[in-house]
């Protein structure tokens, strides 16, 4: 499956090295050609010789190697389809956030021209330190893809997350990562998908409104995702402040206000083949909002509100009489499971889309998403950290493998 591709293997300074010669050996025997390059630190827990004899080429370190050759580091990053860091430290991801190039390694990584795939492996109290997660956030939102840790001992004796991925998951990912995806593209051809996206606004007067911090960034990733699927897609967007949207071939309508959201979709929910209802719809809106600004008169400001359609019930609703698949999208703060499983049965969705405000780099605004998909028996698809394009991808192989 891998046969022609060229992959880098980065390894640094973890307990975690010795898997390196597995990981070399089995994405070998896929046919792949690997170069290593290892950090100094590195040689300390698995030696040079044991990863070129398996690898059938010579171990970079240094900047010249024995013979005194020169190792090109813009050359290395041309040459690979892949640049995979396993293991990857927290010192080394800490390299990559912030751009220091004091090694070999670091310099392919700069050059690389390739997409990069990183596997953390720390301690328990080092993996969840906000400055290792804000790491690994901010190489996620840039492109980089997560091979997420696993959990179970680690060599402090602690148990928990930080080990990193076992090789034959790493090699699975490799895998599916360079696996051609024009039959996932064939199954959305011609699909009609309404997506609705971003927030509400709804009007106390003519400056002000009741709303939300949604962004609309994944609604806007799912249809452009959609989109190069095949499918032929509608994307109602709320009032997004995303200036490029650039969505060529989706027809995109903008609206403001729960009910004109509302209005266009019981326009086109006859026409759907599947519905993907991902906008933060505010629930309530002003009953009187006022012409005029209101000025600023007491120490108190009443607002009577009244409840807004519900829009993904009564897409609910509608579904047996049109026939299409519905996904919601379900944003928790507590009780994320047990929450998102009721508005799943409540709304009558075939999936819902889990995530939580309690999860770092998810949530409105942010350029990532950690999620969870469950279906209507309860089965939870649960995902890492990833960029909200690719959680656009994950969630729609999960819906073409669903209906």
């Amino acid at each position: 499956m891998l046969k022609g591709k060229k992959i880098i293997l980065g390894i640094t300074g973890s307990i975690a090295a010795y898997k390196a010669a597995f990981l070399v050996r089995e994405l070998t025997k896929e046919g792949a050609e690997v170069k290593v390059i290892m950090t100094q630190d590195s040689t300390e827990f698995i030696t040079p010789l044991t990863l070129s004899t398996l690898s059938n080429n010579p171990v970079l370190i240094d900047w010249k190697d024995a013979s005194d050759n020169w190792n090109n580091h813009v050359e290395l990053g041309l040459w690979a389809d892949l640049l995979l860091i396993a293991p990857c430290t927290a010192n080394t991801l800490a390299k990559m956030n912030s751009g220091i190039c004091d090694n070999l390694l670091m310099a392919t990584y700069l050059s690389a021209k390739c997409p990069v795939a990183f596997a953390p492996a720390m301690d328990l109290d080092m993996f969840q330190h906000f400055t290792t997660q804000n790491n690994i956030s901010n190489l996620v939102t840039h492109g980089c893809h997560l091979i997420d840790s696993e959990e179970g001992e680690l060599a402090s004796g602690l148990v928990g997350k930080g080990r990193m991925a076992e090789p034959e998951n790493i090699v699975q990912f490799v895998q599916d990562f360079f696996k051609p995806q024009s039959n996932q593209k064939k199954k959305l051809k011609n699909k009609r998908i309404l997506i609705t996206a971003g927030p509400t606004y709804e009007a106390i007067d003519p400056v002000r409104f009741i709303g939300n911090r949604s962004s609309g960034k994944m609604g806007i990733e799912i249809a452009r995702k959609a989109s190069e699927m095949g499918a032929k897609v509608h994307l109602v967007l709320g009032p997004s402040q995303e200036t490029t949207i650039d969505l060529k071939d989706c027809k995109v309508t903008r609206v403001e206000s729960a009910e004109e959201m509302f209005k266009i979709v019981s326009e086109n929910i006859k026409k759907l083949d599947i519905g993907i209802f991902s906008a933060a719809v505010a629930d309530y809106r002003p009953k009187n909002p006022a012409n005029q600004k209101i000025k600023k008169k007491g120490e108190t400001l009443d607002l009577e509100l009244i409840k807004n359609p519900d829009i993904l019930k009564y897409a609910g609703e509608q579904k047996a009489k049109f026939g299409y698949k519905l996904v919601g999208f379900a944003l928790e703060t507590n009780n994320e499971e047990e929450n998102a499983i009721s508005k799943l049965e409540k709304k009558n969705l075939d999936l819902i889309v889990l995530n939580s405000l309690q999860d770092k780099g998810a949530g409105f605004s942010t350029n990532t998403n950690k999620i969870s998909i469950i279906d209507r028996h309860n089965k939870i698809l649960k995902f890492e950290l990833k960029s909200k394009a690719e959680v656009a991808e994950d969630i729609l192989n999960v819906i073409v493998n669903e209906f």
